[in-house]
């Protein structure tokens, strides 16, 4: 197991974030999909926990097969798909992928928010056991590099302003000065248990996980114009019908 904690802050409230999150996951998995590959979504539909309460269960299928490196595409069939099963407290989550062909492959993902710059230490209450082995790593979403593919200029927050919030652009040192200020606590625990593969996997996934989540930070706050307005209302029928639409996209339908 490989175990890090990313640290992402955002020049947003926690109370903010709970709609621009969903709007961003729902948007950033539509512009991410295409015919036959992309996240078609199974599930999205509330659920109760007895500690956290009310919430929101989706189950999405993620299909990547020619997104991997070949030393991967190597070993698994043409068509395969990674599910994730995500359990939605806001503003504390838990996320699991799992994956059709490599059953001994799994991610587990533990998330708060928090109105902080990322000064908490234990935020999501690991174990002592899981503290020893545990990495941090604090991302800054204005100067993080992206793949050229997924760069836009009106993305770069080193040059955006937001025309409804008046925020931005994000320059050095941000994250000691901005107001509001919140930050993303996520400890992401990577298993595949097979002797010669298992940490050159658990690398791949580390670094994969990374880069979805460097790509969607960013993405929610250049898109804060968009959703800034939105009730949760104006969220679930936005998310309802993107999902449609994703699903054709991934499903060629």
């Amino acid at each position: 197991m490989y175990l890090k904690e990313y640290r992402i802050c955002m020049p947003l409230s926690v109370e903010e974030y709970k709609i621009g999150q969903l709007y961003m996951i729902a948007k950033h998995s539509h512009e991410q999909s295409d015919h036959g590959e992309g996240v078609e979504v199974v599930k999205n539909e509330e659920c109760d926990h007895a500690k956290h309460g009310k919430g929101r269960f989706t189950e999405k299928r993620v299909y990547l097969s020619s997104r991997l490196p070949s030393w991967i595409r190597s070993m698994i069939p043409n068509i395969f798909y990674i599910t994730e099963k995500a359990w939605n407290y806001y503003p504390y989550t838990e996320t699991e992928y799992t994956c059709s062909f490599v059953p001994l492959f799994k991610v587990y993902i533990e998330t708060r928010y928090e109105n902080n710059n990322g000064s908490s230490e234990n935020c999501v209450g690991l174990s002592s056991e899981d503290l020893e082995v545990r990495e941090v790593e604090h991302i800054d979403i204005a100067f993080e590099d992206i793949p050229e593919k997924n760069f836009k200029k009106e993305e770069d927050l080193k040059t955006f302003k937001s025309t409804k919030t008046d925020r931005g652009p994000l320059q050095k040192g941000w994250r000691d000065t901005s107001k509001p200020i919140m930050c993303s606590y996520k400890a992401v625990k990577v298993y595949f248990e097979m002797w010669g593969m298992q940490t050159k996997v658990e690398q791949f996934g580390q670094r994969s996980i990374r880069d979805i989540l460097v790509l969607g930070h960013k993405q929610a706050f250049a898109w804060i114009d968009e959703w800034i307005d939105m009730s949760m209302e104006d969220l679930r029928k936005y998310e309802t019908e993107t999902n449609e639409k994703t699903n054709a996209k991934v499903l060629n339908q």
